[in-house]
């Protein structure tokens, strides 16, 4: 029995669908046993409640095999990262209590470093609060999601592809969430390992090329078109940040544009992705048909 946390959304998601395919037994920390209902039907166990309860992270871990967890993505983050640091504390409470056999945490690249990161900073306080722990962890530094693209499949029309990489030439590592999934599913059900590991997930990839490939799938010609620095605060509102909050966002599109999100750190181990860009375009745009 595997744990996965974050099962409803995009990452966890991938994860259980690799474990589920290789004919493994999975059991998922949920908050809404609707939302997780079709997880129910494939024969997933499902345990009530999330991490924001230890104790409830303790019941989950009960007579597991091994566990992938994650923290919940917050786009406006408290200045402290409380909402993080929250739950970090949850999970080693919980680990110190019951330590699973073997552990995957969702980490990014950048959480090596301890400034600078913006919204990254909630997974370099990850690594830290886990440092202590005795148990078996790989860390997989994963890089940005192509799947963060997909807004457009709705805006390209003009041909433009508005980004926050610049320049646009630059390629920092990306990595789409199916890859994401394919590698903690082999980490928890490959050969076991001991210590702490971190793995470097993902490609170099420009947002150059990722517009064109959105441009093979559109059938029109797309360029990459950094947003202006002065207006980012503006666009992030209308993804949904609420106004004079988007500095953690804007911080971590600062540090991607600074060129160190690039593979290498010494003492990780590198997988490189196998999904591109266009396929993400591509089973979003065939997902929409159906």
């Amino acid at each position: 029995m595997l744990l996965v946390t974050g099962i409803t959304g995009n990452v966890g998601g991938a994860a259980a669908r690799h474990l589920l395919a290789q004919g493994k037994k999975v059991r998922a920390l949920v908050r809404d046993r609707a939302k997780a209902a079709s997880w129910a039907d494939q024969g997933v166990e499902l345990v009530d409640g999330d991490w924001n309860d230890a104790t409830a992270i303790e019941r989950a871990l009960e007579g597991i095999d091994g566990a992938f967890i994650m923290l919940p993505a917050v786009w406006a983050p408290s200045p402290d990262f409380r909402e993080a640091k929250g739950v970090i504390a949850n999970y080693v409470e919980a680990l110190t209590k019951v330590a699973p056999p073997r552990m995957v945490a969702l980490s990014s690249m950048g959480a090596n470093r301890t400034s600078g990161l913006g919204m990254i900073t909630a997974l370099s306080l990850l690594e830290q609060g886990f440092r202590d722990l005795t148990l078996p962890i790989a860390y997989v530094r994963a890089g940005g999601f192509f799947e963060n693209f997909l807004y457009g499949l709705h805006v390209v029309q003009g041909g433009t592809l508005p980004v926050y990489y610049n320049p646009t030439n630059r390629k920092s590592t990306m990595v789409a969430t199916n890859d994401i999934g394919a590698e903690v599913a082999r980490l928890l059900s490959g050969p076991a390992w001991s210590g702490h590991r971190v793995i470097e997930l993902g490609s170099m990839v420009s947002a150059d090329e990722v517009a064109a490939q959105l441009g093979e799938v559109m059938k029109l010609d797309v360029k990459a078109f950094a947003v202006p620095r002065a207006e980012w605060p503006a666009a992030f509102e209308q993804f949904g940040i609420p106004k004079g909050q988007t500095g953690p966002a804007e911080a971590m599109f600062e540090a991607v544009n600074a060129g160190w999100m690039a593979l290498g750190v010494q003492g990780t181990e590198h997988v490189a992705g196998t999904t591109s860009a266009r396929d993400v375009f591509e089973a979003a745009r065939n997902a929409a048909k159906t």
